[in-house]
C-alpha cells in the first residue's frame, strides 16, 4: 500500500489539487465581479480595433475586434461625417477578444479616402480611415495568376539572376572569397534589421491585448531554435563528412525564403490597400534588392562547386515563398500572422549568420578587407532598399 501511495497515480492526483483550487478561485472571482468585488461606478473601458477592411462595389466591410477588458456594443456607424445604414454580424455586443464584421452599403469612389467612425452604446467613438479606396481582389484563377506573376517578378527572378553569378564568382581567389563571405554577412545583417524594423512598425498598429512585441520575439527565438535543431540533426545523420558549405547554403536559402514570405505579405497587402504602385522603378528596385540575396546563397559553396539542379533548388527555396506571401497578403491578410512571419524570418537569418561565422577567428573578420566586405554588403542592401522605398 505504501508503494501505491508513492506511485505515478498518487503524484498525478496530488498535482490536481492546486489546479482544482486555482480553478475554484478564478470561478469565484469571475462570479463575484459584476455583483460585488469588481463593482465600480466607472464607465466600461472600451477599445474597438479594425483589423482589416475589404471593399466590393458599393460595399465596405470592416473586421472589428474588441481589444478592451469590458464588453462593448457597436451602436452606430458614421461615414464621412454622416450616420449610415449598416449590419453587424454575428452580434453588436462584443465581449473581450470577440470579432464582428460590420457591413456598410456605401458608394465609395476608387482612389479616394474614406473616413469611418464606429460609435458604441456609451457614446465613445473609434475612427478608421481607408487612405486609398480600391477593390479587394477575390481569389479567382486570374487574380491568383496575377499575384503569382508579381511574386515571381519581385522574388523568384531576382534571386535567380543573383545565382547566375555563380560561375564568375568561382574564379575568385581565396582572399576574394573571404571578402565575399563577409559581404554575405553584411547582406544578411541588413535583412535582419529590415525585418525587425517592419515587425516593430506592425506591432505598433496592433492593440495591446495581442502583446505584439512578444509575438515577434516568439517567431524570432523559435526560428533560431528550430534551425539549430535542423543543423545539428543534419550533421549527426550525415557525419563529419557532410559539406558544411552546402548545409550553410541551404540554411541561407531557407532563411531568405522565410524573409521573402514576410516581404510578399507586405507586397500583397499594400497592393490591396492601394499603397503600391507597380511602376518600372519598383520592379527594378526589388530586382536589385533581391538579386544581391543570390550572392549570399552561393558564397558558401564557391570553393566546392554545385550542379545547376542544386542552384535551381536553392533559388526556389529562397524566392518561391514570395509568391505564397503575395497570395496570403492579398486575399487573407492578417497583421498578426505578418508579424509572426517577420520574426521567424529575422530569427532564421540570425541563425544563418551564426552558421557562417562559427569557427572563424575574430581577427579574420576584423581584417581590413573582410571588414570592408561587411560594410559593403550592408550598404549594398541599404542602397537597393532606398530604391525600393522611393518607387
Amino acid at each position: 500500500m505504501a508503494d501505491l501511495a508513492k506511485g505515478p497515480a498518487a503524484a498525478f492526483a496530488l498535482a490536481l489539487v492546486p489546479v482544482a483550487l486555482l480553478a475554484l478561485a478564478i470561478y469565484l472571482l469571475v462570479q463575484a465581479g459584476p455583483a460585488g468585488l469588481f463593482r465600480t461606478d466607472l464607465p466600461p473601458v472600451e477599445r474597438l480595433h479594425v483589423m482589416r477592411h475589404t471593399l466590393a462595389r458599393d460595399v465596405i466591410r470592416l473586421d472589428v475586434v474588441n481589444a478592451g477588458p469590458d464588453a462593448s456594443t457597436i451602436a452606430q456607424v458614421m461615414v464621412r461625417g454622416a450616420f449610415w445604414n449598416h449590419e453587424v454580424e454575428p452580434n453588436r455586443r462584443l465581449r473581450p477578444l470577440e470579432h464582428a464584421r460590420v457591413t456598410i452599403p456605401y458608394p465609395w469612389t476608387r482612389g479616394e479616402p474614406v473616413e469611418i467612425v464606429l460609435l458604441t452604446s456609451t457614446g465613445l467613438t473609434f475612427p478608421y480611415e481607408i487612405e486609398v479606396a480600391s477593390d479587394t481582389p477575390e481569389a479567382t484563377a486570374g487574380a491568383l495568376g496575377r499575384f503569382a506573376l508579381l511574386g515571381t517578378l519581385v522574388g523568384v527572378i531576382p534571386v535567380g539572376l543573383g545565382l547566375t553569378w555563380f560561375p564568375a564568382l568561382r574564379r575568385l581567389g581565396r582572399k576574394s572569397l573571404a571578402f565575399l563571405l563577409h559581404l554575405t554577412v553584411g547582406l544578411l545583417a541588413f535583412l535582419v534589421v529590415d525585418a525587425l524594423s517592419e515587425g516593430l512598425s506592425i506591432a505598433g498598429g496592433l492593440p495591446g491585448v495581442y502583446h505584439a512585441k512578444a509575438l515577434l520575439a516568439l517567431g524570432f527565438i523559435g526560428a533560431v531554435l528550430v534551425l539549430v535543431g535542423i543543423q545539428v540533426r543534419a550533421r549527426s545523420r550525415q557525419g563529419s563528412a557532410v559539406s558544411s558549405g552546402a548545409l550553410v547554403a541551404w540554411l541561407i536559402a531557407l532563411g531568405i525564403g522565410l524573409h521573402n514570405l514576410g516581404e510578399g505579405l507586405a507586397i500583397g497587402s499594400a497592393y490591396v490597400l492601394g499603397e503600391l504602385s507597380l511602376g518600372a522603378l519598383l520592379i527594378v528596385g526589388f530586382t536589385l534588392h533581391n538579386a544581391t540575396e543570390g550572392i549570399a546563397i552561393v558564397a558558401p559553396i564557391l570553393d566546392e562547386g554545385a550542379r545547376w539542379g542544386r542552384l535551381v533548388g536553392l533559388g526556389a527555396l529562397a524566392g518561391g515563398p514570395t509568391i505564397l506571401g503575395c497570395w496570403i497578403g492579398a486575399f487573407t491578410y492578417s497583421r498578426v500572422w505578418s508579424l509572426l512571419f517577420l520574426g521567424i524570418g529575422a530569427g532564421a537569418i540570425v541563425q544563418v549568420i551564426g552558421a557562417i561565422v562559427r569557427g572563424r577567428p575574430l581577427a579574420d573578420t576584423l581584417a581590413p578587407l573582410n571588414l570592408a566586405g561587411l560594410f559593403a554588403g550592408y550598404l549594398l542592401m541599404y542602397g537597393t532598399g532606398l530604391l525600393v522605398g522611393a518607387s
